[in-house]
């Protein structure tokens, strides 16, 4: 009989792991106050949860709204980012990081990644810096901050707007100061999978405070501070977070720390356990890191050392022994059938927009890491990293097992 569960082996564990997400008697009480309340849109319980969230995250002002897709929008709109203008953002990323700059009309440029980080790299934005860059967006993958010290001087030295992609990083801290404020702003998502959560919602930090407030007015109708109910300045829309979302972020609230430190305790944990292991490679540690949200414990799959046995088979073998676990981001941006097709019309701008003087061909755009990094990486998500040791214990005996019995696996 095989000793590999995929093959009608013996699973390493059989108990599920933590269930996302978290809720308890806080959650609840704070979303049945608004609810009774009948005052469910936009107001005391949204600025509360403004001022808390910014400073969790050592910013002066932040800005709700909808969903992480459309801070992103806003934080380009406020940054004086219009039709035209190119933006650098990684390829390997959610769509919304590129989508949101071809939304405002602008061009998203795609620089490289660093293969030890899954971050953007910033030698290769600045080799893609020309006189039609405004602006960088580096995400920070997986809760680990980019080299914020390198990107702070690139957007000095090319005058940059700089943007923090946060979507992962709640609770993240560079040198001491929580990301999201670090550069020019920085925006996050509350969307369901997120490490805290309402369903959905966003929201935008910054200690500038002419970009928070062209960020509420974004968000707001186009309304500014001071102006009436009825005066609208810029063409904003309604993108306004609601009292009951607001609520359950407040709760949510209570336990990030906790959760974010009991997260990374237990992937320091898998590294100790992991770091020899052959066929894998870690991600890169930095000491400018003080604190790292972990929205997914990632490592990369070295098929040249397993016999043949490709990336997918070694996740299929893995979630039978009991761990969860998926590629990610499986091709890079660029390769989406969104920048692969070719044609005129408003359906393709700004990708091939006569207004633009000459179209993007994507088609010909090539990020080596990237496209290595979404062939070979292994995602373990954040709910997992909720569990205790001996959870982690079996994330690395399930890896080791399936190393042993990779001759098996390979059909050798």
């Amino acid at each position: 009989m095989s000793s590999l569960a995929i093959s009608g082996g013996m699973p390493v564990r059989r108990e599920p792991f933590p269930s996302w997400p978290v809720t308890g008697t806080a959650d609840r009480e704070k979303l049945l106050e608004v609810f009774d309340s009948g005052k469910w849109w936009y107001g005391e319980k949204v600025r509360e949860f403004e001022e808390r969230y910014a400073a969790f995250h050592d910013a002066k002002h932040g800005i709700t709204c909808a969903n992480g897709t459309v801070a992103l929008e806003v934080a380009l709109l406020a940054c004086g980012i219009g039709a035209g203008d190119e933006v650098i953002v990684p390829p390997y990323t959610f769509m919304a990081t590129a989508s949101a700059v071809l939304k405002i009309n602008a061009i998203p440029v795609f620089a490289d990644i660093e293969l030890d980080t899954c971050n953007l790299d910033p030698e290769d934005v600045e080799r893609k810096i020309n006189s039609k860059t405004k602006a960088v967006i580096p995400v920070h993958i997986a809760g680990l901050p980019v080299d914020m010290d390198a990107f702070r001087a690139l957007a000095q030295k090319h005058k940059l707007a700089l943007i923090e992609d946060a979507c992962h990083s709640w609770g993240s801290k560079w040198r001491g100061k929580g990301t999201g404020a670090i550069g020019d702003c920085g925006v996050f998502s509350f969307q369901m999978s997120k490490n805290i959560t309402s369903g959905e919602g966003g929201i935008l930090l910054t200690d500038k405070e002419e970009i928070a407030d062209t960020a509420r007015s974004y968000t707001n109708c186009g309304r500014i501070k001071g102006g009436a109910w009825y005066e609208h300045y810029l063409m904003g829309s309604n993108l306004r977070m609601t009292e009951l979302q607001a609520a359950i972020l407040l709760g949510q609230l209570e336990r990030l720390e906790e959760q974010t430190l009991k997260r990374e305790k237990n992937a320091a944990y898998l590294d100790e356990q992991l770091k020899n292991m052959p066929g894998i490679s870690l991600m890169k540690k930095d000491a400018r890191v003080t604190r790292r949200s972990y929205h997914m414990y990632i490592f990369r799959f070295l098929p040249e050392e397993w016999l043949g046995v490709s990336r997918d088979k070694f996740l299929e073998a893995l979630r039978a022994e009991g761990i969860p676990s998926s590629a990610g981001y499986n091709i890079p941006l660029y390769k989406n059938p969104l920048f692969q097709q070719q044609g005129e019309g408003p359906r393709y701008c700004p990708i091939s927009c006569p207004y633009h003087g000459q179209g993007m061909d994507y088609t010909q755009v090539v990020c080596p890491n990237a496209e290595l990094i979404s062939r070979e990486g292994c995602w373990i998500p954040h709910t997992a990293l909720l569990a205790e040791e001996q959870d982690m214990k079996d994330i690395a005996c399930a890896i080791r097992k399936i190393w042993e019995g990779r001759r098996e696996l390979a059909g050798i």
